[in-house]
């Protein structure tokens, strides 16, 4: 059977179509912008990638067309199979039918945090012996692939919010049915498709409604949005989180070395302590989230912390990419003001007074859209000094929401940039890249000049 793959270079789609090929169709696929390290993953399974859209691709007339949310009316491949009557489905509804339907899925949704805690609790599983299969919309360091089928009925998604299909506009995890549901936290973003908050809310309360009698919802009992969602109507376990003891049925407790060992504690159960080179309050309560999903299905706190303790993380979350004379560099996937902040708060709390720059290009659609302009002068403000890179293209401002504030300053060229960050390097400094795309490969050209210093 030829499965073809109509956005195939994303990570959602690239991930299903490595476990289409494990399952044994033939698979193809097509995008707009082929390039690693997804582009290279495919092609090492042996599956074939068409730059572009041209209809002539649908000539082969594959048995069934999976269509990526990427996909909209009036692209030619669109278009073309809708005219052909081509058999078509969405990427969430063919991974429902044809592999998690029989499967016990741990799903792992919000706003922020996903990929890093889907990726911290697949590796859980991982190294307690239960051989689970995943799907993450990263790339895992722990693991050599995004997605597999595994070996066993366990399989780990990431749940995302975004809506599923042209055809299609409910979020895509409602097609998941999970058994285990974390919900990390809840804040309005996709201003391009969601009105408000509280349309994405209801999206969240589809999903509550999955979850069988048997099953189990992990939230945290201080995120007011959260609440909300579980007060409109929950029909299975609950199980709350919180940062402080006495508060919640499992909290992280005792923190030393600036947040990188940590206590977790859950009711009835032993503390257990996990060490690890992550930063900030916020991988704690992805830590924190991960053990308990674990524990749902039979893993010890004591394992699942042995585990924690030797996680390696996702690539472009707070990666380090070198160290160049006393100067580190970083690499983060930022994409709403809160995961700037936190990720900078807890850089601060490992760096302490040594100089911390950050150089951020809101591109999100809702950043692109200035919904949260007000708030990201304040987001990056533990950063000693802030280059944001905003092109001339965008309808609104950064540097008029920017005015005075110290340390902070906006750029609508790379080059410019990079020739002002270069007096701002001294020893013992550190640079976090912060973006959700390439940057203009904004990266490797930081690289290249911290070399030849």
């Amino acid at each position: 059977m030829h499965l073809h793959f109509l956005g195939i270079c994303g990570t959602f789609m690239g991930s299903l179509a490595i476990l289409a090929k494990e399952l044994g169709y033939r698979v193809s696929g097509s995008d707009q912008n082929v390039y690693p390290p997804m582009s290279t993953q495919l092609e090492t399974l042996g599956i074939e990638i068409i730059q572009g859209y041209d209809p002539n691709q649908l000539d082969s007339n594959p048995d069934l067309v999976i269509v990526g949310n990427a996909m909209s009316r009036g692209n030619p491949c669109v278009e073309a199979l809708l005219e052909r009557g081509l058999h078509h489905t969405s990427g969430p509804q063919w991974l429902h039918d044809h592999l998690l339907r029989d499967k016990w899925v741990l799903a792992v949704s919000g706003t922020h945090g996903k990929t890093t805690t889907a990726t911290m609790l697949a590796w859980i599983l991982e190294y307690a012996g239960l051989k689970p299969g995943f799907l993450i919309g990263g790339v895992p360091l722990d693991f050599d692939c995004s997605a597999r089928l595994g070996e066993t009925d366990f399989f780990v998604i990431e749940a995302d919010e975004y809506d599923t299909a042209f055809f299609d506009k409910r979020s895509k995890f409602v097609h998941y049915n999970p058994r285990t549901l974390v919900i990390n936290n809840l804040e309005f973003d996709h201003a391009d498709i969601f009105d408000d908050l509280a349309a994405i809310q209801k999206q969240f309360h589809h999903l509550m409604r999955l979850v069988p009698a048997s099953g189990r919802v992990i939230f945290p009992s201080d995120n007011p949005a959260v609440e909300q969602v579980v007060g409109q109507g929950s029909w299975c376990e609950l199980e709350t989180t919180s940062m402080s003891i006495g508060q919640s049925d499992a909290a992280i407790g005792q923190t030393e070395r600036g947040g990188q060992r940590f206590q977790i504690c859950v009711k009835q159960t032993d503390p257990v302590w996990v060490e690890w080179g992550l930063t900030g309050e916020h991988n704690q309560r992805n830590a924190l989230h991960a053990l308990l999903a674990a524990r749902h299905v039979g893993v010890t706190p004591e394992v699942s912390a042995q585990a924690l303790s030797q996680f390696k993380s996702v690539k472009r979350r707070m990666e380090l990419l070198g160290q160049f004379s006393g100067i580190s560099l970083y690499d983060d996937f930022a994409h709403h003001p809160t995961a700037i902040e936190t990720t900078l708060q807890g850089m601060r709390s490992k760096v302490g007074g040594d100089k911390l720059i950050a150089i951020i290009e809101p591109r999100s659609n809702t950043m692109k859209q200035g919904v949260f302009k007000s708030q990201l002068a304040q987001s990056a403000s533990k950063a000693d000094r802030v280059f944001w890179y905003q092109p001339d293209v965008q309808e609104w401002s950064l540097e008029n929401q920017m005015g005075d504030v110290e340390g902070q300053q906006v750029f609508n060229s790379i080059d410019h940039l990079l020739r002002s960050l270069e007096p701002e390097l001294e020893q013992e400094s550190h640079i976090v890249v912060m973006s959700n795309g390439g940057f203009e490969g904004i990266h490797e050209r930081i690289k290249q000049r911290l070399t030849q210093r």
